[in-house]
């Protein structure tokens, strides 16, 4: 068998080219499988990431869903509103320690504008209970500023001290690079915003967010009702201060106990809250929720990467097959040279494994390479951090079990070899 190796390396290094292409296809497939693999482990950490250190999610009673997407991911509309004097009775009870009121309603450009306070820069965390960081200026401390999130500075080109115009309502991500002055939107353009601060990307929601003051949302609104301005009413910004700008209502309130022991206690008494229907939610388990059902679009993305993977290997297979055909009086020859037909079983299937060996460790560079280019561009455009890593343990059986089916594959021209005879191969049939 050691003499068969060098024939072997010599006979590839012959159809080298065909080989060539079929290891492409394998690497390109195990690029695929992994990738899909490491895209959704990413995802789901930075998913879960989203925020931390946070007990409970309280707001007006509804859907945990949606009490969990409006606050934490600024995604969609509050069915109702948490009013103001329930998120500070909620902040004065004895097992609190810090409250987070959060109220959204307004965008710019398609970013989601969230009003707050000062306690959002000091206790908010997300990831392993990292705290916020401004890469740029300062936290809101006037009426008229605003605070941008890493991906609305670097997408819209905002620097320290530019003006900004907030729009009324919500509007999709997909119109973020549309005109803010986009005819039939209304606008806040009588009060201007200033950027006075950049946070530092976090891969979650914040990054794609605009931070001002509660106050400031209700100063833009003063001179509005029923969600339009009032005809021939303006209040000048100059103006504002002298009205009560203290918030109406607000979307949910983040809350951080003094100690976790008490979580449970405390959602009982958001729930039997007589003010007003509340609901206080579990942001892990809401997030576990959630995350089960986009399950359904992992299983999907894995089995298309299969798929093609299948297909390559079948692609291995019938090129060998196909070489066969023209390697009769090779293998003819090996056997008249005493080579047994095991011999030539295993030279097939050792081929064939080679190949898929190399196309997998081929595939496994190839993602680190496009891992540590494309990388922070994916951070940059979509918010996911791609971890530049070593294959974790999920990736290396997967790994394995391409390495097997492979070498599994590679066992039909194996024994397709195994069972030319001598006389077939010395007088190939035409």
């Amino acid at each position: 068998m050691t003499h068969l190796l060098p024939l072997a390396l010599r006979s590839a290094w012959n159809r080298r080219y065909t080989l060539g292409l079929t290891l492409i296809a394998i690497a390109l497939s195990v690029t695929l499988l992994l990738g899909i693999e490491r895209v959704r482990q990413d995802a789901r950490d930075s998913f879960a990431q989203a925020v931390s250190g946070t007990d409970l999610v309280v707001g007006a009673r509804s859907s945990p869903l949606q009490l969990l997407l409006y606050a934490v991911f600024h995604i969609g509309e509050a069915s109702n509103n948490m009013s103001w004097a329930s998120a500070q009775t909620l902040a004065a009870h004895p097992a609190v320690a810090w409250t987070i009121p959060l109220s959204l309603g307004d965008s710019h450009r398609g970013f989601p504008v969230l009003g707050t306070t000062a306690a959002y820069f000091e206790h908010f965390r997300y990831g392993d209970k990292q705290a916020l960081q401004l890469a740029q200026g300062k936290p809101f401390s006037g009426l008229f500023d605003v605070v941008l999130g890493a991906e609305v500075a670097a997408r819209l080109g905002y620097r320290l001290g530019d003006p900004i115009v907030l729009a009324h309502g919500m509007r999709g991500g997909a119109h973020a690079d549309e005109d803010e002055h986009e005819p039939g939107h209304a606008e806040h353009g009588d009060k201007p915003f200033t950027v006075v601060g950049i946070l530092a990307r976090t891969g979650t929601p914040v990054d794609r967010t605009l931070h001002i003051a509660l106050e400031a949302l209700e100063a833009i609104h003063l001179d509005w009702q029923g969600g339009a301005p009032i005809p021939g009413f303006s209040i000048p910004p100059a103006f504002v201060k002298k009205f009560d700008l203290a918030p109406k209502a607000v979307s949910a309130v983040l809350v951080g106990l003094k100690s976790r022991a008490a979580v449970f206690a405390m959602q009982r008494h958001v729930a039997d809250f007589r003010a007003e229907p509340l609901m206080a939610i579990l942001p892990g388990v809401a997030l576990a929720e959630l995350w089960a059902l986009l399950a359904v679009a992992e299983r999907v993305l894995l089995a298309v990467s299969a798929l093609v993977l299948a297909v390559s290997l079948a692609g291995l297979v019938a090129v060998v097959l196909a070489g066969l055909g023209e390697r009769r009086r090779e293998l003819a020859i090996l056997r008249a040279n005493g080579a047994r037909p095991l011999d030539l079983f295993a030279l097939l299937a050792f081929e064939g494994c080679a190949v898929t060996v190399a196309g997998a460790f081929v595939g496994t560079l190839l993602l680190t390479l496009l891992t540590a280019l494309l990388g922070p561009w994916v951070e940059a455009h979509y918010g996911l951090v791609l971890r530049l890593a070593a294959p974790n343990a999920a990736e290396l059986e997967l790994l394995a079990w391409v390495i097997a089916v492979g070498t599994l594959a590679s066992l039909l021209p194996g024994y397709r070899a195994y069972r030319l005879s001598l006389a077939d191969g010395l007088t190939p049939r035409v």
